[in-house]
């Protein structure tokens, strides 16, 4: 066991940094890893996927736990508008169309089957988009908390599956596969949901005030590894309780668990924590998932998978577009939506591991091999498709489609009596910068993400835009065509893309950004900004200044060397 354990590790390991390298998501790593782990040339006693099966249990429920951690409704109602009702709508269009394909393309295939796979395949994977938008600077903009918010009315959906699918599906007594019980379905559904309502209340009332005095008291012995482990107890303590005592799926008592914790004064350390033990046995998840994998399956079932990736990679993300624009949202939304979905995930393997296992054998696992197979490459293609992302907004904004018309009535065109400057982000150092450029009357539009920030500006008097900086759109209802410079102080603003947006319809327009790093300095100096401050570069030169200073060095000395600095390295 241990041998088989210590296999997949490496393999994961040498194939997720190897994925990292080549811009990949790691995913795609440890679902090879899992694959060439299955293969019997290791010499391996046991069979390495029952072994890793069960290490994938804890690892379905960390997974859990670890959204849940960091899952709040908060989030969600502020782009409920746009995430519930489009989730709503396209999860059951997917749903019918992934059943209707496999209905189609499986000989002798009944619809339970064929409405499980279509549940199954109409799930996105959490992580892998979570650090896709991240990789591309769009995690926290209005697209990124709107793809997000869907991606949690996915997971919402999900967990419900994982809890109903029991009270409706029974399993005979001699075994074999489940049937769907129509006798007392009423029955089974309200025994259900009064049990869960009495769990729900149980872990996150009476469990709240419980857990936060566990966590309270282990942490007042000042013990990293108590602390640790008190979170590693609650999270499977209220798995394996939920499904002993009240009969449910244990991934949703580990789901409940972390966000009782997460809405505790613990929530952070807890993340610290349990984070990096939550990834450790995920990867083990993702590698049992790949060891069942089978090419040959993929190849014999061609017209199933091939069916099931255009279903993933182009009516997904179309369907997900259309929803959008019927919303009467833009059309960069649409394509940042649609494309954050063009792929399945980890929420599809629990699914499909559970209707297809030997608890109730509801879908056969040729198809569970289709949803893998097709994971890995959408997966891999969706990395790859982002890249792609921001030129195809700018075209579609150049040939006038899914351009929304902003009312930008509160701010004025630009005037030959003032200079107009654009200030990206109003965090402490574009409010200084704001206020330092009024005082000067100099006119200031702020570009900012915060839509509260952008009303409470606006009451100030302030002109400010609620948009991403990177589109033309925004960009040209802040009037960059006679701005005399556009300055991005937020550190993690994509500016160089924000660069290049003002500099196509502006190309006299002077540039400025804040960085942290002296590398993306370089980088952005070199794609034509005319004014960048790294952190840490303006960090070192004023600590050595002041280190002078007390070495009673002259102000001429102090300035000859800053100045020779900065000529040597720029």
């Amino acid at each position: 066991m241990i041998g088989t354990l210590a296999l997949g590790l490496v393999l994961a390991l040498v194939l997720g940094m190897l994925a990292q390298r080549i811009k990949l998501s790691p995913l795609v790593g440890y679902l090879l890893a899992g694959m060439l782990a299955a293969q019997p040339w290791w010499g391996l006693t046991t069979d390495p996927h029952k072994v890793m099966h069960e290490f994938a249990h804890i690892g379905e429920v960390l997974l859990l736990f670890g959204v849940g951690l960091h899952f709040h409704f908060k989030d969600l109602l502020a782009v409920r508008k746009v995430a519930v009702p489009g989730s709503l709508m396209c999860m059951t269009l997917w749903t019918g169309s992934g059943a209707l394909v496999y209905h189609w393309l499986v000989p002798g295939a009944d619809w339970v089957a064929a409405s499980l796979f279509g549940m199954c395949v109409c799930v996105s994977s959490t992580v892998v988009l979570t650090r896709v938008l991240e990789d591309n600077r769009l995690l926290h903009t209005p697209s990124g908390h709107t793809a997000v918010g869907w991606l949690v009315m996915e997971d919402i959906f999900t967990i419900v599956l994982l809890v109903l699918l029991p009270a409706v599906f029974i399993v005979p007594e001699g075994g074999g596969k489940a049937v769907f019980c129509m006798d007392d379905l009423g029955g089974a559904l309200w025994g259900m949901v009064w049990k869960l309502a009495l769990m729900v209340f149980c872990v996150a009332f009476v469990g709240k005030f419980v857990i936060s005095k566990v966590l309270t008291f282990v942490a007042r012995n000042n013990s990293n590894e108590l602390f640790t482990l008190a979170v590693l107890t609650i999270a499977l303590g209220v798995a394996v309780l939920s499904a002993e005592v009240f009969n449910a799926s244990m991934v949703f008592g580990a789901f409940l668990s972390g966000m009782v914790v997460g809405q505790s004064k613990f929530a952070s350390r807890a993340a610290a924590d349990a984070l990096p033990m939550r990834d450790a046995f995920a990867v083990l998840f993702f590698v049992s998932v790949g060891m069942g994998f089978d090419f040959m399956g993929l190849v014999e079932n061609w017209q199933l998978a091939l069916g099931t990736l255009a279903l993933t990679l182009l009516w997904k993300p179309i369907s997900a577009y259309i929803v959008i624009r019927v919303l009467r949202r833009p059309g960069s939304l649409g394509v940042v939506v649609g494309t954050s979905l063009s792929q399945i995930g980890e929420f599809s393997f629990i699914l499909a591991a559970m209707v297809a296992g030997e608890r109730f054998g509801l879908l056969p696992e040729s198809a569970v091999n289709i949803i893998t197979g097709v994971a890995i490459i959408t997966i891999t293609t969706n990395v790859l498709l982002f890249r792609h992302v921001p030129a195809f907004i700018h075209k579609m904004e150049e040939w006038g489609i899914g351009v929304q018309k902003t009312d930008a009535s509160s701010v004025p065109a630009p005037t030959e009596e003032r200079d107009r400057v654009i200030v990206v982000g109003y965090g402490p150092c574009g409010e200084i910068i704001t206020r330092i450029l009024q005082e000067h009357e100099v006119e200031v539009v702020v570009l900012e993400m915060n839509i509260d920030t952008v009303t409470r500006l606006n009451a100030k008097g302030v002109y400010a835009l609620h948009g991403d900086a990177r589109l033309r759109t925004i960009l040209q209802l802040a009037g960059v065509e006679k701005a005399r410079a556009i300055i991005v102080t937020a550190v993690g603003a994509p500016a160089r893309e924000i660069s290049a947006a003002a500099r196509s319809i502006n190309p006299t327009i002077d540039v400025m950004a804040h960085t942290t790093y002296m590398q993306n300095a370089r980088k952005m100096r070199a794609d034509g900004a005319q004014t960048v401050v790294s952190g840490e570069e303006e960090v070192a030169l004023t600590l050595s200044g002041l280190l002078l200073r007390k070495l009673e060095a002259t102000e001429e000395q102090i300035a000859r060397a800053s100045r020779e600095y900065r000529e040597q390295f720029r």
